[in-house]
């Protein structure tokens, strides 16, 4: 993974250097930023492969941050600073698009294995064989550009609901845990709860009702999980 840019974002200059430490000896190349206007700026002036975003920081807080960055790149991967307890917040940043969290005091040999990870999914995608598409009914999943069309609309997409859409869209009429859906689409070193699943599922199936698509896709199966099954909207 050497040689991508990652921005750092936190108002503590000790957890910035820690972080940016790190990373350089993994191989990144690594801005910093203390404030939410700051990173702002950055991030309108250079190209980022990936940023690690605290959420509360002066100026402009991180879900500010976050709203900004998710309207005009959907593709840049975030993982978001937490602090210990603030479990509303880190839902609320992965339903608003941040890919992964950490919880503050953490391992800064823990963020970059994560940074490692979520860097691998999003240039790898989902294995789909040697077909570079997927067709569904009113549904078209290019992997080769990471692109979705739902009737005559092109979705946005973070890279987790992307990636959990072509999952599923693989797997038509499988059934899956949110379990097994953290393992395989997440990742084993993800410890995020099963909730983090629901919010994405969530966010996934407004964005395609939202489409011309006259069909419906993701079930919930109580008790089980959910799978991707076409079927005319009601």
């Amino acid at each position: 993974m050497a040689g991508e840019r990652v921005l750092v974002v936190d108002d503590d200059r000790h957890i910035r250097e820690l972080c940016r430490m790190y990373l350089e000896h993994a191989g990144y190349v690594v801005d910093e930023a203390g404030d939410g206007e700051e990173a702002l700026t950055k991030v309108d002036h250079e190209p980022y492969d990936l940023m690690v975003l605290d959420l509360m920081l002066p100026r402009v807080d991180g879900f500010d941050v976050l709203s900004d960055v998710r309207g005009r790149d959907q593709w840049l991967p975030v993982v978001m600073l937490t602090a210990m307890g603030d479990e509303e917040d880190r839902l609320l940043g992965l339903d608003m698009g941040a890919d992964d969290y950490m919880i503050k005091p953490f391992s800064p040999k823990e963020l970059v294995a994560r940074v490692n990870a979520v860097l691998r999914r999003v240039m790898q995608g989902p294995k789909t064989g040697s077909d570079t598409r997927i067709h569904h009914p009113g549904l078209l999943i290019n992997t080769d550009e990471r692109f979705v069309q739902a009737g005559q609309d092109t979705l946005t997409l973070t890279p987790r609901e992307y990636d959990l859409l072509c999952f599923l869209a693989i797997h038509p009429k499988q059934i899956f845990s949110r379990e097994h859906l953290l393992d395989r689409v997440w990742g084993l070193d993800f410890e995020g709860d099963s909730r983090t699943v629901d919010v994405h599922v969530t966010r996934l199936r407004q964005k395609l009702m939202a489409s011309s698509s006259p069909y419906e896709y993701l079930d919930t199966v109580w008790g089980q999980g959910y799978r991707f099954q076409p079927k005319p909207r009601s």
